[in-house]
């Protein structure tokens, strides 16, 4: 009895995504011409190609920001409760500093900083 009340909740997320789906499938137009399959920028006319190939230092650059921005979204809480954990926290918290600082002189070493 006691997961009733999930089992109803996430059979009603389920019967609300299967009908917005169901919904925008029986309203939606779906007629295909040059003007629809015309890529968006945005209010401009599109120049050249849709499909070009990126400098593969946008993605590490942008994989690098996200490894240290997750580490930031850990350090704020831990740094609110930097009293309560103690000792054992702060431990914890040093070996992931030092594993994230691993990975950024690994990626330093192999070059994935240097834009080139």
């Amino acid at each position: 009895m006691s997961y009733f009340f999930v089992f109803l909740f996430a059979l009603l997320a389920g019967f609300f995504v299967a009908g917005g789906l169901l919904a925008s499938r029986l309203i939606a137009p779906h007629q295909v011409g040059k003007i629809k399959n015309k890529p968006y920028e945005c209010g401009e006319i599109p120049v050249g190609p849709a499909w070009i190939q990126f400098n593969v230092g946008y993605y590490l650059l942008g994989l690098l920001f996200l490894v240290f921005d997750v580490e930031a979204a850990f350090l704020f809480p831990w740094a609110v409760a930097f009293r309560e954990v103690g000792l054992v926290g702060f431990i914890e918290v040093l070996i992931f500093i030092i594993v994230l600082i691993i990975g950024l002189v690994y990626a330093w070493r192999k070059g994935a900083l240097e834009w080139v």
